[in-house]
């Protein structure tokens, strides 16, 4: 099973100047709690919202997980 690489989603996100806020509306969240959750592992990253983080950044979708 692959595991998301957390520390590479956030470092794109502020690469990219992008808030926590921005994502969690793009990601449909109602707060930017609920993206923060996941960009820290309280929660599981949802495919759906995997391919809209790797759509952002325009990079491959496994880019964003840990090689094993």
């Amino acid at each position: 099973m692959k595991r998301v690489n957390l520390e590479r989603i956030k470092d794109l996100r502020k690469k990219a100047g992008l808030s926590l806020e921005y994502m969690a509306k793009t990601l449909g969240y109602e707060s930017p709690n609920g993206y923060y959750y996941l960009e820290i592992g309280r929660g599981k990253f949802p495919a759906e919202a995997l391919a809209k983080v790797a759509d952002e950044f325009q990079v491959p979708i496994d880019s964003l997980f840990f090689v094993e």
